[in-house]
């Protein structure tokens, strides 16, 4: 599991979008689990509870993961989990590829040469045309990029944060600019990673409480998510031990966070478990 329960106080310039993009959480989960209206003002100080708990998906021995729908990078180091990140994706009509990448490329403060698809988009939009972009605020590569042996994609900082869990790229991977800086310094050239989309997400904990997690099926790659989430847990020993009409309101409610779908053992009459 990665993230969980939190106090975060409202800093000035602060909304409920630009909080959740920050820690990978939906705003509307956020106004609804803190009594706030979706596009009410948030006054500076108030305390906000957050609650980004995701699943991690089975891990890489080494590298960056991925997960589509989800949302979110995992960076591992022999095998275990070093860090987490949300991320931004690409449109429904522009969608990040799949697949497995090294990295090509590290470089600062990169020139944006503008791609024709992205340049022949201004055009239909009447927006001037732009073929390059040199460093600085007008940059939407921001400060740092991770270039990916998959031709034309790469994982870079933005100018907008708040679109950060979002799906509004041309395809690259946006990370909040402080998250990029981090990642930066940590990845090196050769290191491998994988992109995968998996919406439906399911683990036991140690303890034995099992958490299911249902992402929005935004590039429609996927089946129905009860039909996932019962293969899951047939494949793990864990069906028996679930409980089925939590499952289906998770799916029903999809927040695409972690919520504990456990099986709560029936009271006996002597009142013990």
């Amino acid at each position: 599991m990665a993230g969980g329960q939190f106090e975060y106080t409202v800093q000035p310039g602060d909304y409920l979008i630009k909080i959740g993009a920050r820690f990978g959480v939906s705003a509307r989960i956020l106004a609804q689990e803190n009594g706030l209206d979706y596009d009410g003002i948030l006054h500076p100080g108030r305390k906000l509870r957050v609650n980004n708990l995701h699943i991690v998906p089975p891990p890489l021995p080494e590298g960056i993961l991925i997960n589509l729908p989800q949302r979110m990078l995992f960076f591992f180091r022999a095998g275990e989990l070093n860090a987490f990140y949300p991320v931004g994706l690409g449109r429904p009509d522009w969608p990040t590829p799949s697949g497995s990448f090294s990295i090509s490329n590290l470089q600062e403060d990169k020139e944006w040469i503008v791609p024709k698809s992205i340049q022949e988009e201004m055009r239909r939009e009447g927006q001037v045309v732009r073929t390059k972009v040199p460093p600085g605020p007008d940059n939407p590569l921001g400060r740092h990029w991770i270039g990916l042996s998959l031709a034309g994609y790469g994982i870079h900082g933005t100018i907008a944060p708040a679109s950060v869990y979002h799906f509004q790229s041309h395809g690259c991977i946006r990370l909040h600019p402080d998250d990029i800086k981090s990642l930066f310094t940590t990845v090196k050239v050769g290191m491998k990673g994988r992109i995968i989309y998996t919406p439906v997400l399911l683990a036991q904990l140690p303890d034995s409480r099992i958490f299911l997690e249902i992402q929005w099926n935004i590039y429609r790659k996927a089946g129905d998510p009860l039909e996932s989430a019962r293969r899951l847990a047939e494949d793990n020993g864990l069906a028996q031990h679930i409980d089925w009409d939590r499952v289906a309101e998770v799916i029903r409610r999809q927040e695409g966070l972690a919520r504990e779908v456990t099986l709560v053992p029936a009271v006996r009459e002597n009142g013990q478990r």
